[in-house]
């Protein structure tokens, strides 16, 4: 029977040097293990837009993009998830007033907010994408603002108090260290996305994999019984079945090998 695999993209696929390299021994991975009848997924935080065409190159079945908010298989959208825009709205204006930075992303592109604060953070990752000719004009105020997931800045001067108390009633808030905050619709995981996939597929929870790098990966990882952590990531180590090594020693090509998918 085949097998599913589902990877990660930053970190897993692609260096987080500010290279974003995909090694070629992770190219001869996926594409042989797709030759062998194995369907493989990107499974990722980022949103449908901002995933790179080096990176769909690499040969995928289908994508899991925004945290578990947006499901593709063969071409074909067949779940997309996004807030209210009412409740976008709300989220904007609370946002202000907790003085946090965010960042806003939908699956088409980002919304960024001149009326709240600006820090290095925002800085850094506006001249990133700037520099790979993203559009960045996109604002809060916009009539089509709306968002699939968000993602902020803690700033010295936030209540970090009122954040977590009303942010908590309508998003998962995922802590990725150094005052940086990953917000996803309550329901809507990594995890939940590969419950929905299997089914469709038809393919039992043993012939499926998944490989991360960070802690906003363990959803993705507790959902399948051979789970995978690059091999530098040691605060998955204790929640993985299997340590393969870093991503710039051929961690994808020989975790496949591994379990024997290539």
């Amino acid at each position: 029977m085949k097998s599913v695999i589902f990877f990660d993209i930053d970190g897993t696929l692609v260096t987080e040097d500010g290279n974003f390299t995909i090694p070629e021994s992770t190219r001869t991975a996926v594409r042989k293990t797709r030759e062998k009848g194995n369907l493989t997924f990107i499974n990722t935080g980022r949103t449908a837009f901002n995933i790179s065409d080096d990176v769909k190159s690499l040969g995928f079945d289908g994508m899991i993009c925004g945290c578990g908010t947006y499901i593709e298989y063969n071409g074909r959208i067949i779940m997309h998830h996004t807030p209210e825009k009412s409740l976008c709205r709300e989220i904007s204006l609370l946002m202000r007033k907790c003085r946090v930075t965010p960042v806003y992303e939908h699956s088409d592109g980002y919304f960024f907010d001149d009326k709240a604060v600006r820090n290095s953070g925002l800085e850094y990752f506006m001249n990133v994408f700037a520099e790979k000719g993203t559009d960045l004009s996109r604002r809060t105020d916009d009539d089509d603002f709306i968002f699939d997931k968000f993602v902020v800045w803690e700033n010295p001067t936030s209540n970090m108090e009122l954040f977590r108390r009303e942010v908590s009633r309508n998003f998962s808030i995922i802590d990725r260290g150094g005052g940086f905050y990953e917000n996803v619709p309550l329901g809507y995981t990594k995890a939940t996305a590969i419950d929905i996939l299997l089914e469709k597929l038809n393919i039992p929870p043993e012939n499926a994999y998944a490989i991360g790098d960070s802690m906003n990966d363990l959803p993705m990882l507790k959902a399948v019984p051979n789970s995978i952590a690059m091999g530098d990531a040691e605060k998955l180590y204790p929640f993985v079945s299997y340590v393969t090594s870093d991503i710039k020693h051929d961690g994808i090509y020989n975790a496949l090998g591994h379990f024997g998918l290539i």
